[in-house]
């Protein structure tokens, strides 16, 4: 059976598989037996599976061990389905089977300490070996193409199942199934590229060029998003993430009333817990059984997933992630001045509290699917600090009517605030747009490197090319929802290494009210500006031979040395002292010898520059 075959399998058999996956906190859960496991999923496909899962818990081994311990689970499986075996054991939990199979490998790296716990202590230590582990890893990068398809026809299967160890140690929390896509891609790409091997190697190392991005981008996406959303749960807490999929989930299904829709959140919000652990899992149980949900609940939920639910089960959830929001109900008012006019609201919010909130984000955001999430908790929170405050003893009888101005005012800056975007982004275009975010963000945050600001920036740029073209229904979630993820990368990249006592601020305070935060921020007051060396502004004659985008990466970093020389700079010093330098390379380039003309015309520049931003 080939890779393509064991992925197939194993997304039409895994809904059952998922489901019955045991946990050991869990006794009570009917649990299904390792031979029974084996005969749902074929040889192949179980194989595949154990492979994942010891990549992913054993961080800092090897390819071998985590193949050999992967045989080893693979014929226990084996002798269980065909004997139909009582012997103990067959009858261990499966997650017990797997640790057990790890803790009995000698000198494997740092498992000797969990390995002396019992149940499920044992477990919780693996699971921090799998925190600690995050990032040791390099990247995934383009292989070689003339090894890789050499390698491909000679080895094949067992060249998949290597890269399907590689993409598992480098992201353990990485969901089962998306590694199998991933590896159904790579096998496609090598049979595509590698088919004609004998052509020229060009043609070879073109196609790999070409292909490689639909191979590696949905992993980083993919790990990128679980990154966040575990980011928000550790941070801000189960409130914070329960508060964000009740506003999506209520966009994304109107029609649902608010008892399915707060059963999807509780479920989800569980699931993201036990993946955020990195409960493989139950990581992978919670997710499909979220999925058998809504796929058998389609007429209560809505008749948009039901082409997802169509698709082979790896691709239902993604295709359901990005299905159209479903219609609002026919005669749905705008408004929800019940929850502000009603007498007995604050006798219900006193009584209800979170649950009260609950249902107001509820009715607000299927009413909405024009706002962003973000904005959404942002509405929420005016409406429980508005209750707050008008619901307490001796509150002016008209407190609560001023809520509908505060909401209309706050729709309108934030709208403003992403038109004023677009109108830069579409007026300046992708490199200059992304100059301008370097200006900014230089001075809310120079203790980034240039590398980090550029990054950034960079990913900003993208969302405006992507959103700035969609129309004002979908610019909101577009952009708010993409920045969001870019934010998080930020305050992420803060705890590791803090900033700023701004972006502190931003980053710890509110999850919802993080990016209007930092859109606020200013210079960095605490921030002590680079001295003016030798060395810190050097030009040279590869200024006049770089390819463009090269060359505009090179003056993107002679900008973030300039904003961190000279952070207090005017747009207007900044301008003078851009067209000077953009004089100079011109001069320099049109010479026989740029790279003398820029040793004598470079320090002239840099004391006339010093001059006027002295002044």
């Amino acid at each position: 059976m080939d890779c393509r075959t064991v992925i197939y399998v194993v997304l039409l058999v895994s809904l059952r598989v998922a489901k019955a996956l045991p946990r050991i906190s869990q006794d009570t859960e009917e649990k299904t037996s390792i031979g029974q496991r084996f005969s749902q999923l074929q040889e192949n496909n179980f194989k595949a599976i154990a492979l994942i899962l010891f990549a992913q818990y054993v961080p800092g081994g090897t390819f071998g061990r985590a193949a050999a311990m992967a045989e080893g689970v693979t014929a226990l499986a084996r002798r269980c389905a065909e004997a139909a075996s009582d012997s103990p054991d067959c009858l261990k939990p499966l997650d017990k089977i797997f640790l057990d199979t790890i803790c009995q490998e000698e000198n494997l790296s740092r498992s000797a300490d969990c390995c002396a716990k019992k149940d499920p202590e044992r477990n919780d230590c693996f699971l921090s070996l799998k925190n600690s582990s995050q990032g040791f890893s390099s990247p995934l990068e383009r292989p070689d193409a003339e090894a890789a398809c050499r390698n491909h026809s000679q080895h094949g299967q067992p060249l998949t199942a290597y890269f399907i160890y590689e993409v598992s140690r480098r992201h353990p929390f990485l969901y089962a199934p998306t590694i199998l896509s991933v590896a159904l891609r790579y096998e496609e790409m090598m049979e595509n590229c590698c088919g004609s091997a004998e052509g020229p190697s060009h043609h070879v190392e073109e196609c790999f060029r070409r292909q490689a991005p639909k191979v590696v981008k949905p992993v980083r996406e993919d790990a990128l998003r679980q990154e966040h959303t575990c980011g928000i749960l550790k941070k801000y807490g189960e409130r914070t993430l329960k508060a964000l999929k009740l506003a999506q989930i209520s966009q994304k299904f109107p029609k649902a009333d608010f008892d399915t829709v707060h059963k999807l959140v509780v479920a989800v919000a569980e699931m993201h817990e036990h993946c955020c652990r990195g409960a493989t899992l139950d990581c992978m149980r919670d997710r499909e059984e979220i999925l058998r949900y809504v796929c058998t609940s389609q007429h209560v939920l809505s008749s948009r997933v039901q082409q997802c639910c169509a698709k082979p089960l790896l691709q239902r959830s993604e295709c359901i992630l990005n299905a159209e929001n479903d219609d609002k109900p026919a005669g749905l008012s705008p408004h929800v001045r019940e929850f502000i006019e009603d007498k007995g609201i604050c006798e219900r919010f006193a009584q209800e509290k979170d649950m009260h909130l609950a249902r107001f984000l509820y009715e607000y955001s299927r009413r909405h699917p024009e706002f962003s999430a973000q904005m959404l908790l942002r509405i929420g929170k005016g409406y429980e600090d508005l209750l707050r405050e008008c619901c307490r003893p001796g509150a002016p009888s008209g407190c609560r009517s001023r809520g509908e101005e505060e909401l209309r005012k706050h729709i309108s800056e934030t709208e403003n605030v992403m038109r004023t975007s677009c109108d830069i982004y579409k007026e300046k275009g992708d490199y200059y747009f992304q100059n301008e975010l370097l200006v900014s963000f230089t001075k809310k945050m120079p203790q980034l490197t240039s590398a980090e600001l550029i990054k950034f920036t960079k990913e900003m740029t993208t969302i405006g090319s992507k959103c700035c073209q969609l129309g004002q229904d979908k610019l909101l979630p577009c952009a708010e929802e993409h920045l969001d993820l870019v934010l998080g990368e930020i305050c992420r990249r803060h705890v590791a290494d803090p900033v700023n006592p701004g972006v502190c601020r931003c980053c710890s305070s509110s999850y919802a009210f993080r990016r209007p935060c930092i859109g606020k921020l200013e210079m960095d007051e605490s921030y002590v500006p680079l001295a003016l060396t030798p060395g810190l502004f050097a030009f040279h004659g590869d200024l006049c031979t770089l390819e463009e985008e090269k060359l505009q990466h090179r003056k993107q970093e002679m900008l973030i040395t300039l904003l961190k020389y000279k952070p207090q700079i005017s747009p207007e010093q900044l301008g003078s002292v851009t067209a000077a330098f953009t004089a100079m390379r011109e001069r320099c380039c049109r010479e026989a010898n740029p790279e003398t003309c820029f040793l004598k015309e470079g320090p002239e520049l840099i004391k006339r520059s010093e001059k006027m931003l002295s002044a």
